[in-house]
């Protein structure tokens, strides 16, 4: 019978492929994670949509559809107008979950951050490899939901399947939250208050159930600021435009792009500030 080495050099973590695969191990690490709540999150993953589609799509769109007629904006009923936005808002309320609770966890309620820090791992992987799984949680969620938006006659262009990547990046865009988590010692609440005045207020002053335009035009300022209004716009071009001059569909995306790259940035600084204290 052969025993197995149990010699420190066979054991030991390949530096070069730890250097390589870093951020990967953190997302294995992650997806497996998952495990514990995947038929919940499946659960919301399927429900969800149904249940905003069916509120919109029926509820509120026949409202809509006797005071304003068949047509409400853009030249498509009310359902294809509010279906690419309810998908960024879906994206982005996962992202903010993961960018705070999951971040915090990481560092302090289970810290598997500190302890992947301990070992091969910078925070630079750490932090990247985090990013990679919001990337596909979010991915998954607009997924789904393109999927009910479609199954409910949502979608108008064949483009429109480009309204997933865009969700992906909106969720991005809120990563300055994942910056700051990275700085919070104690959690009294102030997760839930983010939600409460900043992703809720945003997804309902941004032009996503009604035109920016109804707003009174000192708030339309919230919108203008906004990443899921920009997200929301850039995913309408796709999902049955063009209804904007091409500019303007750039400035959606250098916005989103911009926010996404100083998040992720700061985040990585703030994250290995404090792995290295």
């Amino acid at each position: 019978m052969t025993s197995l080495p149990t010699t420190r050099a066979a054991v030991r973590a390949d530096p070069a492929k730890s250097r390589r695969y870093g951020a990967w191990y953190v997302v294995e690490h992650k997806l497996r994670a998952v495990r514990a709540f995947f038929w919940t999150m499946v659960a919301t993953a399927f429900g969800t949509p149904f249940l905003y589609l069916f509120a919109f799509g029926v509820g509120l769109a026949s409202l809509v559809v006797d005071s304003q007629g068949s047509e409400f904006i853009d030249g498509v009923g009310y359902l294809q107008f509010v279906a690419p936005a309810l998908i960024i808002n879906a994206a982005v309320i996962v992202a903010a979950e993961e960018y705070m609770f999951g971040m915090l966890m990481g560092f302090k309620w289970n810290a598997i951050f500190v302890g992947m820090n301990s070992g091969p791992l910078t925070g630079r992987q750490i932090i990247d490899g985090m990013f990679i799984f919001v990337a596909i949680r979010a991915a998954f969620t607009a997924s789904i939901y393109f999927g009910a938006v479609a199954l409910f006659g949502g979608t108008v262009s064949p483009w429109a399947v480009l309204v997933v990547p865009i969700a992906m990046l909106t969720g991005f865009a809120f990563s300055p939250i994942a910056a700051w988590a990275a700085s919070v010692k104690e959690e009294r609440g102030q997760f839930n208050i983010v939600n409460r005045l900043i992703i809720m207020p945003l997804s309902l002053f941004s032009g996503t159930v009604f035109p920016l335009s109804q707003l009174p035009f000192f708030l339309q300022w919230i919108g203008w600021i906004s990443p899921i209004w920009h997200g929301s716009e850039l995913a309408r071009q796709f999902s049955y435009g063009p209804t904007e001059p091409i500019w303007l569909t750039v400035i959606h995306v250098l916005f989103l792009v911009v926010l996404a790259f100083i998040g992720w940035q700061l985040t990585v600084h703030f994250s290995v500030k404090r792995l290295n204290r």
